[in-house]
């Protein structure tokens, strides 16, 4: 093939998030044909792509854990303005959707993200070795907050069905945000070690050893599209989601199933970079993804939520079912007992992907 097609075909990642945003640009807010569908569905897998590609070169850069600290809040946060976005035009059955959007995030990250992370490497080197001290620390974090956001309004007595009234609702948010914001500190400043990548040895890597790092302007460039590539996998997401909607309706799903396909949308881009990091035998940098993007979906997503609630109407069901809290307990448990040797095997990956498995059956089949 002729050199020059092959050097604009290598920038593919430059041309996918522009083409991604012109398409997001042309069908927003109109009802998309069959056709039309299927041709956001592709752009949308390549600014997937494109967006893992610019946050390893971003991560490259900067080092961990910051490079997984980006990645983790850029999606929240476009996460988060999806949330909002389809509670104001989604009516009543939207009441739910951050409930639900959370849980699955949580779910997805804690034991899908974090189990195939922990089978890949397990697999490339029998043994998948990570830091228990850091490790530890944001489970814990995630397990706090989810149980503070998702478990405790079930319980409440303020007001009726599982929902917070205003004031709790403050309360849980700024609590989780502050928990959030000190384990960021921790994570980046205090104990920065403690997530740092390891080998199956034991060597800790504090760079990558055999590729000169970007310049800061590509970094920057980088950076730039990866932002321009999020943007786009959320709102062509969001233009497609009535087809996910109807689908779903169709086919005689709970409507709770829209929420989980919203959340493997948006944790796409952290999945495809956690498996590989996972197969670079770099577990820690995985588990600071998988981990990193649970808490930053409930830290971030709540107090959000909870700020545009003064705007919106309808009560904000946050309270789990019984069976989800069965679920989530269980997670708790089983990622426990994972990370406290510092080292896992087919097992426990396979474990993980497991309780994912059980939780996406439950989900169409309550």
């Amino acid at each position: 093939m002729n050199p020059k097609i092959l050097a604009q075909l290598s920038r593919w990642n430059v041309y996918l998030p522009i083409l991604s945003v012109a398409a997001l640009i042309l069908t927003w807010g109109r009802d998309l044909p069959p056709p039309a569908v299927a041709v956001v569905a592709v752009l949308l897998g390549g600014a997937v792509m494109a967006a893992v590609h610019h946050a390893e070169v971003v991560a490259h850069r900067v080092g961990e854990p910051y490079g997984s600290l980006i990645l983790a809040v850029a999606v929240t946060v476009i996460e988060v303005a999806l949330i909002v976005t389809l509670m104001i035009s989604g009516g009543e059955k939207s009441q739910s959707l951050a409930r639900d959007t959370v849980f699955a995030a949580v779910m997805i990250t804690v034991n899908g993200i974090m189990g195939i992370s922990l089978l890949v490497g397990a697999i490339r080197r029998r043994i998948a070795v990570f830091n228990p001290e850091g490790t530890g620390g944001a489970l814990a974090t995630v397990a706090a907050i989810a149980t503070l956001s998702l478990v405790l309004p079930t319980f409440t007595t303020s007001r009726g069905g599982p929902q917070f009234s205003p004031a709790q609702l403050g309360f849980a948010a700024v609590v989780s945000l502050g928990l959030y914001l000190l384990f960021v500190l921790v994570q980046t400043r205090r104990h920065r070690d403690y997530f740092m990548p390891i080998t199956t040895e034991g060597e800790v890597i504090d760079a990558e050893e055999h590729a000169e790092g970007p310049s800061s302007r590509d970094a920057l460039n980088s950076l730039g599209l990866l932002l321009l590539a999020l943007v786009s996998v959320v709102g062509l997401a969001k233009g497609i989601s009535p087809s996910i909607e109807s689908g779903v309706a169709s086919a005689g799903l709970p409507h709770a199933v829209v929420g989980v396909v919203i959340a493997l949308l948006v944790l796409l881009p952290e999945t495809i970079a956690a498996v590989r990091a996972a197969s670079r035998d770099r577990i820690q940098t995985s588990l600071n993804l998988a981990l990193g993007s649970a808490m930053a979906s409930i830290g971030l997503t709540i107090p959000a939520i909870a700020a545009a609630m003064i705007w919106l109407e309808g009560p904000l069901l946050l309270g789990l079912g019984g069976t989800q809290v069965v679920l989530l307990v269980l997670t708790f448990v089983v990622g426990t007992l994972t990370v406290v040797p510092g080292r896992a095997n087919i097992l426990q990956g396979g474990l993980h992907l497991g309780l994912l498995a059980v939780f996406l059956f439950l989900a169409a089949s309550p």
